[in-house]
């Protein structure tokens, strides 16, 4: 729904020009026939610092059903290193476009609105949801949109992402911003919080309920900062899982009812044949893991949900210590696809493997309200500017980025802004 449909939209003077440089602001409404983009191109695929360049490119034109938003801030996600790598697959392959523009995260302006948008205006203050769809079949007419063959990530599966002056949307991927927050605070937050919130209650019966133990993989990071965040406001318990020391503070901070450092076992990578030496050294290594987890909710107490995205390394693991009848629920493998486990564990104990891939509209906006009313908070841990778009994908990619979410500035010129009128004040 559109934000303040009684105010008046705000006026000032500026130029109508074809291009405008990085931070300048056209007026209200007025689109430019260029933008300046953070691009990859398939003959660049590789690390970020090789893969990403800016180029002068055109502003894209709106569909019927789409929004033209006007870019502050932009999010920094691991797609954004998959996009510049090219693995594991190339973007290019599914949208077939000449350029790519990655980053899956906003928050911004409605700048121009097609002819069939009737929730927003030009004006309104949004954040932007990852989600799209053609919205044309039973799945997205009754059924999960997050299940349709159309669906499609914003930003890594289309060409046209947050790293640009304009992004180009459809209208039902704008949610209200909360305006307490700067541009780069409400930038960070939209694609981990409603992926986890899909993880944790969007599966049932495994929904996240009261009193439930939760084991968080990557506990200080994008996804497990807001896991952990809404596990507590559930009322449930969350086992935080880290692997530096110095994160341990950070993670109970958020509300952890304990913290587990990985540093301290061995029993990582693919699974060992089962029934050999090597499988019972690591099986003995797993069970020690399983006492850590005892030691915080109780001896006999496995996890309800195991919330997993590192995959290779992790998921022999997730798939032992998950309770009788419980839930390991998984969106990504940041360590590697190639998963092993004793599946005499799964079939016995009866337990649930679930795959889950970010969130529809009605999750997302869920999820947004609860930082909307402060529930949750978006935990920005470092802000980049334009120019360190590439170092900020590169620090992610070397796992060395600080617990938190991590955004860039685009059309604000500074951090702590948190209106157009600061934004035209700051110049």
């Amino acid at each position: 729904m559109a934000l303040d449909s009684e105010n008046s939209v705000l006026q000032y003077d500026a130029p109508e020009k074809d291009l405008y440089e990085l931070g300048e602001i056209p007026p209200m409404g007025y689109v430019p026939k260029q933008m300046y983009a953070w691009t990859i191109r398939r003959e660049r695929h590789g690390t970020p610092d090789e893969s990403f360049k800016v180029e002068v490119v055109d502003v894209p034109k709106l569909d019927a059903h789409e929004v033209l938003v006007l870019v502050m801030s932009a999010g920094v996600n691991y797609n954004g290193v998959w996009a510049g790598l090219g693995k594991p697959i190339s973007p290019f392959d599914g949208h077939g476009a000449d350029y790519h523009i990655a980053g899956s995260d906003a928050s911004g302006i409605v700048w121009a609105v097609g002819e069939k948008v009737k929730n927003w205006k030009v004006g309104d203050e949004v954040v932007i949801h990852c989600n799209q769809d053609d919205g044309d079949d039973e799945e997205c007419n009754g059924g999960d949109p997050m299940y349709s063959n159309s669906q499609r990530i914003w930003g890594y599966e289309t060409p046209d992402g947050s790293f640009a002056q304009f992004t180009n949307v459809q209208a039902q991927q704008l949610l209200r911003r909360p305006t307490h927050q700067t541009w780069e605070e409400s930038a960070c937050y939209t694609l981990t919080l409603a992926t986890a919130y899909r993880m944790l209650f969007g599966h049932p019966p495994h929904e996240l309920k009261p009193g439930m133990n939760v084991l968080v993989w990557g506990a200080s990071g994008g996804l497990g900062t807001y896991a952990i965040q809404l596990i507590k406001a559930a009322g449930a318990n969350a086992i935080g899982v880290i692997s530096d020391e110095s994160k341990r503070d950070f993670v109970m901070s958020l509300g952890a009812k304990g913290v587990i450092n990985r540093k301290d076992f061995t029993c990582w990578g693919q699974l060992p044949t089962v029934n050999t030496p090597e499988y019972n050294e690591w099986f003995k290594e797993a069970r020690r893991f399983g006492k850590a987890i005892w030691d915080i909710t109780g001896k006999g107490n496995n996890v309800d949900i195991v919330f997993e995205h590192p995959g290779e390394t992790t998921f022999p693991v997730s798939n032992l210590v998950c309770k009788k009848g419980g839930m390991v629920v998984i969106c990504a493998g940041t360590t590697g696809y190639n998963l092993t486990f004793d599946v005499r564990y799964t079939w016995m104990h009866q337990k649930r493997l679930q795959g889950s891939h970010f969130a529809h509209l009605k999750q997302a906006a869920a999820a947004n309200q609860m930082m909307i009313e402060r529930r949750i908070e978006p935990f920005l841990s470092e802000t980049f500017t334009w120019d360190e778009i590439p170092e900020a994908h590169m620090k992610m990619y070397r796992n060395e980025h600080k617990p938190g979410n991590m955004s860039v500035l685009v059309q604000a010129p500074k951090t702590g802004l948190r209106t157009l009128q600061e934004v035209l004040d700051a110049g």
